[in-house]
């Protein structure tokens, strides 16, 4: 396994940690899509896409996709046994209705206020917001999965985001391929969690923000 697909699954493995029996689960595209690879599967979570999904399995062995299923960045996915599918409308009317317990999704960066932006980059095409807006604001639980850089080695973790906002004071949780925080309303951005074989200073310096340690710092 190359290292940056190992980076990618321990970051997801990490946000499956996260997740709790009987949860609703939005998986946002790209890393989060492989969220449902480190729960056994009999674990009791019915996950959901906004294209009209709810009860997705783990991504199907090479060979034995269905073409007529997929998730909302078109990658094929597997149905569990109770799951069913339905237009997006009825997709979206359940994240609105706040009946998605948790979502995990990507992000260009992330405030240490907890803003979301990962929708566009100024003058780059995209093919739409999708549901993210919908998400930030409904979702009982915001975690976002991402590097700590980007490909110019800058900090996605900002003091403010420079980039066109998703939704503000939203996220709970970032998980990045070196450390783990949380968003505290009276605390901020705090570290908890340090990924070997990171140290707190490397995670400090790489992280653009205002950063409080957690009493008890895990290195995983």
């Amino acid at each position: 396994m190359g290292l940056a697909i190992e980076k990618r699954n321990r970051m997801a493995k990490r946000a499956a940690a996260e997740i709790k029996s009987g949860m609703v689960v939005n998986l946002g595209i790209g890393i989060p899509s492989l969220v449902p690879n480190h729960l056994p599967r009999d674990f009791a979570v019915m996950f959901h896409a906004e294209n009209g999904i709810i009860g997705m399995g783990p991504s199907p062995i090479h060979g034995e996709e269905d073409e007529n299923l997929c998730n909302a960045g078109g990658f094929p996915v597997s149905l569990v046994t109770g799951g069913s599918y339905f237009d997006s409308a009825l997709a979206f009317g359940m994240i609105r209705r706040g009946k998605v317990d948790l979502t995990i999704l990507g992000s260009l960066q992330v405030s240490e206020t907890g803003d979301l932006a990962n929708w566009i980059v100024p003058g780059k095409k995209v093919p739409g917001m999708g549901g993210a807006m919908e998400l930030a604001q409904k979702a009982k639980k915001v975690i976002v999965v991402m590097n700590q850089t980007d490909k110019h080695g800058q900090s996605k973790i900002v003091q403010k985001c420079s980039l066109p906002l998703t939704s503000t004071a939203c996220v709970n949780m970032v998980i990045t391929d070196m450390a783990v925080f949380s968003v505290e309303k009276n605390r901020g951005l705090v570290l908890h969690e340090v990924f070997k074989p990171h140290t707190i200073d490397e995670v400090l310096q790489l992280t653009d923000a205002t950063v409080s340690l957690h009493d008890k710092i895990i290195f995983s």
